[in-house]
């Protein structure tokens, strides 16, 4: 309590956030009880059949369910991957470049796709992908005779859509986290390598790269919570009918089956589904994190 008299300006400031995330994180967190309902809108919560686990039975029991988390799982796994592998690469390869307003001109560049939303990034995929005079499509079929390809209404090529334009948009931001580590190198590593004869490349070899791992281990361990994430807003702006079986995530059929099928209790069992599992993995990537690389939040 003298604590709270002593600094009640600051407690004063942040209740506007904690009343937001009372109100719009944690009451609603009482509707998971619809997991467990047939539920109807004019029953209400308190209206609506009991029905115990039978929702969580049907989504596994569902061919579609089972597809959706696999697809899931894997947009969100390679999205992982190619999220670490890029701004990796990217921040040595800036790194490289001795001229600060080249290098400064290029991450600023690269850093601005970040800040556009879906949905008006996935207005220009739709243009400039379309097989009825899209500019790649016009490229392919001018440069190297390659037939249109149907990039959105194809799954396979739909899967490879989401995940390109998802690093093209967010590697530049990833790139910052090594950027910051690259800068924390010891200067004297460099300088006595190159007292030794060490080239450009056995220097980024033997000093750059290794110095990264542990930030990489970092960043890829924690993203093992987003592993169910793959997306809701970029896969909701650029998906149709055409490309459910491949491209259909989790978010998306919660979304569908709840709104457009008006199936509640079963939508909302999908998501507690995945925030269960999310959280789990949360959890366990922490854990990894602070055995691995000893990093922690708290």
């Amino acid at each position: 309590m003298r604590g709270l008299k002593r600094n009640w300006q600051f407690h004063l400031m942040i209740l506007p956030s904690l009343l937001f995330l009372i109100v719009f994180a944690y009451l609603p967190m009482a509707g998971i009880v619809m997991a467990f309902q047939d539920f109807k809108p004019w029953d209400g919560v308190f209206g609506s059949e009991w029905i115990g686990l039978e929702n969580f039975r049907t989504m596994f029991e569902r061919d579609d369910s089972i597809q959706v988390i696999w697809n899931t799982f894997i947009i969100a796994a390679l999205k992982i991957i190619f999220n670490l592998v890029a701004p990796f690469t990217f921040a040595i390869l800036l790194n490289e470049i001795r001229k600060a307003f080249i290098s400064r001109t290029i991450q600023t560049l690269v850093y601005l796709p970040h800040f556009l939303s879906w949905v008006i990034l996935g207005g220009i995929l739709l243009n400039i992908l379309s097989t009825d005079g899209g500019l790649v499509n016009r490229m392919l079929t001018s440069w190297f005779g390659i037939e249109p390809i149907f990039f959105l209404g194809d799954g396979n090529w739909f899967r490879f859509t989401v995940i390109a334009s998802e690093v093209w948009k967010e590697f530049g931001y990833g790139t910052i986290v090594f950027l910051a580590a690259l800068a924390n190198i010891n200067p004297s590593l460099y300088e006595a390598a190159e007292v030794d004869g060490a080239t450009r490349w056995k220097q980024t070899l033997h000093i750059t790269i290794p110095s990264l791992i542990p930030m990489a281990i970092v960043v890829g361990t924690l993203s093992l919570g987003n592993i169910l994430n793959a997306g809701f807003d970029q896969i909701f702006n650029l998906y149709n009918p055409l490309v459910y079986e491949k491209g259909d995530i989790l978010d998306t059929f919660v979304y569908r089956t709840a709104i457009e099928d008006g199936k509640f209790g079963f939508a909302t069992a999908v998501g507690l589904f995945k925030s269960i599992v999310s959280m789990a993995l949360i959890v366990i990537s922490y854990r990894i994190a602070y055995k691995v690389a000893n990093y922690r939040v708290f």
